[in-house]
């Protein structure tokens, strides 16, 4: 049996990457959906010429809300395999398969796409040097977790991973949120190397102590 693969692509102000990105995609997959978390930007109406679903915040939640709005709704129209994608063209369309391929031939619950194992990206030396190592240290001594990659956004998951994982982090640190839990339910995980290209720094210094103030205060909250 085929299996039913939904694309969940979070978007706010990205109306200059994502046609190209959605052109690829609807060459390749069917159900892909687009959450724009209010965007200020014509990413909506750029969105709405290609065949895809859309699904608009009505205020501005952050990445890590929107892939819960995108999660629920492929799980209420039944996705088997859910795959998570950026929207500012960061990843690659063809790599999508080689994220998917474990679940469907190895029985994995989830996998993850890694910067650090064989694939080669041009990574600014300040993620590299300084955020990723903290990163990983953060997520070992608080989470309890070990992987090469941190912060990887290009994720695959089985429909019963993603109703076991409810994202509860609005912000970007729902990244070690998804891996906490998929190592806290003992799911069967595996990372993947990936590439990704960087037209933009993307997470900076600031934003790295603001997923780790998220990530503190959760667990301490906890």
């Amino acid at each position: 049996m085929d299996k039913k693969i939904f694309i969940i692509i979070p978007a706010w102000n990205e109306e200059k990457n994502i046609s190209p990105i959605l052109e690829e995609l609807t060459k390749k997959y069917e159900n892909i959906v687009v959450v724009d978390d209010e965007s200020t930007d014509k990413t909506s109406e750029i969105v709405s010429k290609h065949s895809v679903v859309l699904l608009k915040h009505i205020i501005n939640r952050d990445q890590g809300a929107s892939l819960q709005t995108g999660n629920d709704y492929a799980l209420n129209n039944g996705a088997d395999i859910i795959v998570h994608f950026d929207a500012d063209g960061q990843f690659l369309v063809d790599e999508i398969q080689e994220i998917i391929n474990p679940i469907i031939n190895e029985n994995y619950d989830i996998v993850f796409g890694s910067r650090f194992m064989s694939k080669k990206s041009k990574m600014p030396w300040v993620k590299k040097n300084i955020l990723f190592p903290i990163g990983r240290i953060v997520n070992r001594v608080v989470l309890k977790i070990k992987t090469t990659d941190p912060q990887s956004g290009f994720r695959a998951m089985t429909r019963d991973t993603a109703q076991k994982i409810q994202i509860e982090h609005d912000r970007k640190a729902h990244c070690s949120e998804i891996l906490h839990k998929a190592f806290k339910y003992k799911l069967k995980i595996k990372e993947v190397p990936m590439t990704v290209i960087y037209n933009r720094f993307g997470q900076n210094f600031s934003g790295g102590v603001t997923i780790f103030k998220d990530l503190i205060l959760k667990k301490i909250l906890k």
